[in-house]
């Protein structure tokens, strides 16, 4: 007894020492924007040193300062409207092609999860489909859909269906043993037990599919404009058009725009990822 009264006070102050306790909150979010803008001031001041400095006044064009960009593709008027009209154009059927991918995603997952011959039918394919080159496919969707709006749209959903696709299933298939034994304690019928335990429980998985296949989404659309070279003009098309121009600091500005819609969308389904887990997780 002696031993145990004479050890209590020594764990209490044990635990108490600041160094000992770990709290892994403190400094994230100061981190978390701090870091990206000094990488980011470090990478514009080398690529000022190298295009203002290093490379011979003959050659700068090939990589032309950070302002000489900002100043041709944002800040003038005609690179500014030109780039803008074709990353609306970019951005539409990157936005219908992800909600399509979404919607058949979600279904074939769905359809996968509650049938084992299914899966066993349809994911190989899915597979297949995802290991085939998007470049290699192109000619053959210009072949079959035409060279306007409907092939790039096709493109932009193979590129991004599969991300969706797995994560919603990982999802699905992930939902708790136990959980299912109440749901089979109280006779759910199938249908029910998707409804209410397994679509819920797959959310954040989904979510996440759903944040990897947007980027992936304005990356189709934008390799289809390169190659379905009818209809309204997109960024791809425009990059195209400045490379054979040897316009570098309008390419560079049509690139930097292109991104944005990306980080748009990943930083949309981001917060809507995080919203979802913090309704999610238990209040305290």
């Amino acid at each position: 007894m002696t031993t145990l009264v004479q050890t209590q006070p020594e764990t209490r102050r044990l635990a108490t020492v600041p160094f000992l306790r770990f709290d892994p909150g403190h400094g994230s979010r100061t981190v978390r924007w701090v870091a990206p803008v000094l990488t980011l001031v470090v990478v514009l001041g080398v690529w000022t040193l190298v295009s203002t400095q290093l490379l011979s006044p003959t050659r700068q064009f090939l990589l032309p300062s950070p302002w000489e960009v900002l100043e041709a593709g944002f800040l003038e008027q005609a690179g500014r409207t030109e780039i803008f009209t074709a990353l609306w154009s970019t951005t539409k059927v990157a936005l219908v092609g992800l909600l399509l991918a979404m919607a058949i995603g979600v279904f074939f997952a769905i359809v996968m999860s509650q049938a084992r011959w299914a899966e066993a039918s349809f994911y190989p394919y899915a597979v297949i489909l995802q290991t085939i080159p998007i470049l290699a496919m192109v000619p053959l969707l210009g072949f079959w859909f035409g060279y306007e709006f409907t092939s790039r749209l096709v493109v932009c959903v193979l590129h991004s269906l599969f991300p969706i696709i797995t994560n919603t299933m990982f999802g699905i298939a992930s939902v708790d043993d136990n959980l299912h034994d109440q749901f089979s304690l109280f006779r759910a019928s199938r249908w029910q037990r998707l409804i209410h335990l397994q679509l819920p429980a797959a959310l954040p998985a989904a979510l996440a599919g759903f944040r990897i296949s947007a980027g992936m989404a304005v990356v189709g659309s934008i390799i289809a404009d390169f190659f379905f070279r009818q209809g309204q003009p997109g960024i791809g098309r425009l990059i195209d058009t400045y490379r054979q121009s040897l316009d570098t600091d309008l390419m560079m500005a049509a690139l930097a725009a292109s991104s944005l819609v990306g980080i748009a969308l990943f930083l949309l389904f981001g917060a809507v990822l995080r919203a979802v887990e913090a309704h999610r997780s238990p209040r305290r």
